[in-house]
């Protein structure tokens, strides 16, 4: 049976073919791309951090804000505190797009997260030729083999990556690949739930010198101090943020600052 991440990743290749070139072209771009900035340092850096998210709409909630200026709200993430500024660039379901990437990396200093449905060699070199310092994998819409050869090939061209996942098997998993930072994802992207056991069940059970983060669902600053005593070491936070009426504050909320 056909899940809601299986639709999304078809409409992500379908858009990749759409604009695909050869990619020695692609690579060729390389040169010209923004200098790397560690996002692993970022993240490690002492105290909780946020990785604040630029994000329009999604699956579940459908439009979450109209982001005009997705640079000027991101620049305003960097200055309450962000480590990482995560942009959206899926556009059928997260209305995001590789422009508004480009845009963001341009106006603030920290690392930039490409948020997207990577299932491709082709989109690792292209989210580097962007200007992405950080990709998502999820360990849901990859195979093995395709979560090493992806990592590898971030790493090799100087960024770092996030592994997602929602379960006991998809933790096993990152954890076997040697990923460096471990995302734990609250909602099940096969089915949109919210599974509030999600940070209890699975974050405990990340090796101590991976990074942990804790991904959906955090809005509260009980939230945060909670998920930091399972040895969480960064939250992301899209939907609390974009809606807020001044993220600056609701970032400075959530961190207890």
């Amino acid at each position: 049976m056909s899940t809601v991440l299986d639709s999304i990743v078809a409409g992500v290749l379908e858009d990749v073919k759409e604009r695909e070139i050869p990619l020695a072209q692609l690579r060729a771009q390389l040169d010209s791309s923004p200098p790397i900035r560690d996002a692993y340092a970022a993240l490690a850096l002492p105290g909780m951090q946020l990785i604040a998210e630029v994000k329009r709409s999604s699956p579940s909630k459908g439009v979450l804000a109209a982001i005009g200026d997705p640079a000027a709200l991101a620049h305003q993430y960097e200055l309450a505190g962000a480590a990482v500024i995560s942009v959206l660039t899926e556009g059928r379901r997260f209305a995001g797009s590789p422009a508004d990437l480009q845009a963001v990396r341009e106006r603030v200093k920290i690392p930039v997260l490409r948020k997207d449905f990577i299932v491709t060699e082709y989109q690792v070199v292209e989210s580097r030729v962007l200007g992405a310092d950080l990709i998502l994998l999820i360990v849901a819409a990859l195979t093995d083999a395709q979560l090493r050869d992806y990592q590898a090939l971030a790493h090799d061209l100087g960024m770092s990556v996030l592994v997602e996942v929602h379960d006991h098997e998809e933790l096993e998993r990152a954890i076997a690949m040697s990923a460096r930072a471990i995302g734990v994802n609250a909602r099940n992207l096969k089915t949109l739930e919210i599974n509030e056991k999600a940070f209890t069940d699975l974050l405990p059970l990340i090796p101590n010198d991976r990074i942990k983060v804790a991904e959906s669902g955090i809005a509260l600053r009980e939230q945060v101090v909670a998920a930091e005593l399972l040895g969480a070491k960064v939250i992301l936070v899209g939907e609390t943020l974009v809606r807020a009426g001044d993220p600056a504050l609701a970032i400075k909320t959530l961190l207890g600052r």
